[in-house]
């Protein structure tokens, strides 16, 4: 049984003219880690918030959430608390905005589990003091506030609290974003390290795909609230074959890349010569808006490779020829072989 499987998820908020999520199916097993990718805008983090039914005011939702083998979308407001007290926990993007300046680390800490009133005082305390040393703190944080931590030790702090109630299911909403690259790689590092100390799958959302390159077991590409592409991270980034997903692998900065002789008038200091990384592509145009209906595949007026069957048909995700675990959502995947046509 897999930690959570998302089926047919379907999530509509008011005043919008399509689903936000569309369709989506997502799984994520014991111990391994899951890669949810794609741009701003695309859905990712409605559906991480969605496995703690975390949804806007005014939203409906239709599908399945299965976390541990319980659908979270049908539970009892006593039994939702206990899913995010105990079942599975979230790491927000931004520490600051997530812990109360006005109270101390330990407070923040113990809270759910002195309210669950299944832990006494103390024994919350021994709980937080073990979860700080966890994440390479001490336990005099647990008297310190807020606004005496680094940002590093916020997140640390985060992390800490997702473990306070032994989760079967991390969800890890962009835990790396504001954090300077030195502490993004220690926070990785600890979170990986952590995963295999406790034995819990990992949802880790992001934007960053080659921090989804190097740190996760299988990957989901997401665009206009649906899956364009999953399959095994090391599969997907070498040859991907949704257009969507080669096009933001040819966007992504590499050290190894061409470069180009922009001539005598380069700016200076670009380097010897004269000569500069060559240009990054870009995706033309932009994601579709929610005050419109999509026909057909959403990618299409952005992509090189659509014809008149895209604008009509929304295509089905189906494996990829040879490989059951790779599934592509495209009309003509048949076409995209290691990355977008120069």
């Amino acid at each position: 049984m897999n930690t959570l499987d998302i089926q047919q998820l379907r999530l509509r908020l008011p005043g919008t003219a399509r689903p936000v999520l569309d369709g989506v199916d997502l799984t994520v097993a014991a111990e391994e880690t899951v890669a949810l990718v794609g741009e701003s805008g695309s859905g990712k983090t409605l559906t991480s918030r969605s496995v703690l039914r975390l949804l806007p005011k005014g939203a409906t939702a239709q599908g399945s959430v299965l976390v541990e083998g319980e659908d979270v979308l049908a539970m009892t407001p006593a039994r939702l608390r206990r899913l995010r007290t105990h079942t599975a926990a979230m790491i927000f993007q931004d520490p600051r905005a997530a812990i109360n300046p006005l109270r101390r680390i330990g407070d923040f800490l113990t809270e759910s589990l002195r309210l669950d009133g299944g832990t006494d005082a103390a024994d919350a305390d021994r709980r937080a003091g073990s979860m700080l040393e966890a994440v390479g703190l001490t336990g005099g944080v647990l008297r310190q506030y807020p606004d005496r931590l680094s940002g590093g030790m916020l997140q640390r702090v985060m992390i800490a609290a997702a473990l306070m109630g032994d989760p079967a299911l991390i969800l890890a909403d962009e835990p790396t974003t504001a954090l300077d690259v030195t502490t993004q790689a220690e926070v990785v590092a600890l979170l990986g390290d952590l995963q295999r100390r406790f034995g819990t799958g990992l949802l880790f959302v992001t934007h960053d795909l080659g921090l989804a390159a190097a740190i996760s077991d299988r990957v989901y590409v997401m665009y206009a609230g649906q899956i364009a592409e999953t399959g095994p991270a090391d599969t997907l980034f070498n040859r991907p074959r949704h257009p969507y997903t080669a096009a933001l692998l040819a966007s992504t900065p590499r050290l190894d890349a061409p470069r180009s002789d922009l001539g005598p008038d380069a700016p200076r200091g670009s380097g010897s010569g004269g000569r500069f990384a060559a240009r990054l592509a870009a995706i033309e145009g932009q994601p579709p808006s929610l005050r419109e209906a999509l026909a057909g595949c959403p990618f299409a007026p952005r992509c090189r490779y659509a014809t008149a069957v895209c604008t009509e048909e929304l295509p089905e995700q189906l494996p990829v020829a040879g490989d059951p675990v790779h599934r592509v959502a495209c009309h003509h995947s048949d076409q995209v072989a290691g990355g977008e046509p120069r």
